[in-house]
């Protein structure tokens, strides 16, 4: 509701004004918040660890904060580490000793990715000695984005993205105070539950833009009559990429990825493009591709290797051509590598082969096969085995050691069970004479 200060007129946004202030009043994250959860076991013994929440924009991190604080009686102190100093956690810290915090000061940081090593540092002293209580919120995974120091000294927990049911319970609260205020000036908002549930689908999880997203439908809809009514028309002209949370080089991107390739491996082909045509609205072509030919290689690989360069010609043109027709070749080029058979057997041998010369199996190359050019030269006189060149003989085929002695007879590659590998298999068999 605005409320005026000074001479301005400031406008408190509708999701600041029905923030929950119980536990039982926060929309999800019922895994950590139901009754006789960890969580909610913390803070309602008021007696609070260092903490730790992660997970996607708007699932109620700073909410449950503030709760924690409350519940506690410690004053909640709130600190963005995007642009934070040393000097300002080190007066936040400072200020725990002061007669206007008797129980102590909860110090939230927003964010605390952003913290480099130096000033997570400054935070862990007054961690040991239990001068603060510290809630730290990030979106990315801190066991990647959060120095070890740090997490050893917190509990994690993870928040999920709010489902679209109970998004629309909060929608249903926002739209209730929003007619209880207007009410006081006699204009009546009017939301179908159609309006509510596409509202509720289109925000990605994200409980606080769905809310906001409320909140500029209704400051942009005319009144009429003392009415102001909401259409799934509206909402459609005002959507855009509205649901869509990402960050590039961020967890989110990195978790798209994953389910992209995962989904090509595992031969999904409704899964893989549908990945695909999210990564395409974030115009994210460079990491498509690029994952796109490693699949090819790595999951399709020997059993159809015919798709390495059809894959690499499918990139060339996505890259020539540009959105939005480069999403044609590139949906081709997924369906395909989802469609082919599978082999990673390639992708194991070389493993296995980097797996020994890390553990140390570093040896000598054969004496035949160096680069030994005067090796049979006439009026050279050599007491070596010379190197026997396969071309020379039946089959383009000799029996030879390739490997050092000490490797000798050690296997790498082992063909897998498809068509392709089977009848490479069956053909060198008979070549060298080999018995089933």
């Amino acid at each position: 509701m605005p409320f005026l200060s000074g001479c301005k007129l400031m406008y408190i946004p509708i999701a600041e004004r029905i923030r929950p202030t119980k536990i039982s009043e926060v929309s999800g994250q019922k895994h950590i918040l139901g009754p006789g959860k960890i969580l909610r076991n913390l803070i309602e013994s008021k007696r609070l660890v260092n903490m730790i929440f992660y997970g996607p924009p708007g699932t109620g991190k700073t909410t449950v904060a503030k709760i924690a604080a409350k519940n506690s009686q410690m004053s909640f102190k709130s600190l963005n580490c995007t642009s934070l100093s040393v000097a300002d956690i080190k007066d936040a810290i400072s200020s725990s000793g002061d007669i206007f915090y008797p129980n102590g000061i909860l110090l939230y940081l927003d964010e605390i990715q952003y913290l480099n090593k130096k000033q997570q540092q400054v935070l862990l002293e007054s961690m040991e000695n239990g001068d603060i209580k510290i809630i730290a919120s990030t979106t990315e995974n801190p066991y990647f984005s959060i120095y070890n120091a740090i997490l050893s000294r917190c509990v994690v927990f993870e928040f999920k993205s709010v489902s679209p049911e109970e998004i629309e319970t909060a929608l249903k609260r926002a739209l209730h105070l929003y007619n209880e205020e207007s009410g006081e000036i006699n204009e009546k908002i009017e939301c179908p539950d159609e309006v509510i549930k596409e509202i509720s689908k289109i925000t990605g999880g994200d409980i606080r833009k769905a809310i906001n997203f409320l909140d500029a439908c209704i400051l942009a809809s005319n009144s009429q009559n003392s009415k102001r009514r909401l259409t799934k028309e509206m909402i459609k002209s005002l959507t855009g990429n509205f649901g869509l949370n990402y960050e590039k080089n961020g967890e989110t991107h990195y978790n798209l990825l994953s389910a992209f390739q995962k989904s090509m491996r595992g031969s999904d082909c409704d899964a893989a493009i549908y990945y695909l045509a999210m990564l395409l609205e974030f115009g994210d072509l460079i990491s498509i591709c690029r994952r796109l030919m490693v699949c090819a290689c790595e999951d399709v690989g020997l059993a159809y290797p015919q798709i390495i360069p059809i894959i690499k010609s499918a990139v060339d043109i996505a890259n020539q051509v540009g959105m939005p027709e480069a999403r044609i070749p590139l949906a081709d080029a997924v369906i395909l590598v989802c469609l082919s058979p599978k082999s990673n057997s390639a992708y194991n041998a070389i493993n296995k082969a980097q797996n020994d010369i890390k553990s140390g199996k570093i040896f000598e190359v054969p004496r035949h096969l160096q680069n030994v050019h005067c090796d049979g030269a006439e009026g050279v006189q050599v007491n070596f085995e010379k190197y026997l060149y396969p071309h020379d003989f039946p089959n383009h085929w000799i029996k030879e050691n390739y490997l050092p002695e000490s490797m000798k007879n050690t296997v790498y590659y082992e063909p897998d069970f498809n068509k392709n590998e089977q009848a490479f298999k069956e053909y060198w068999r008979k070549i060298k004479n080999e018995k089933l």
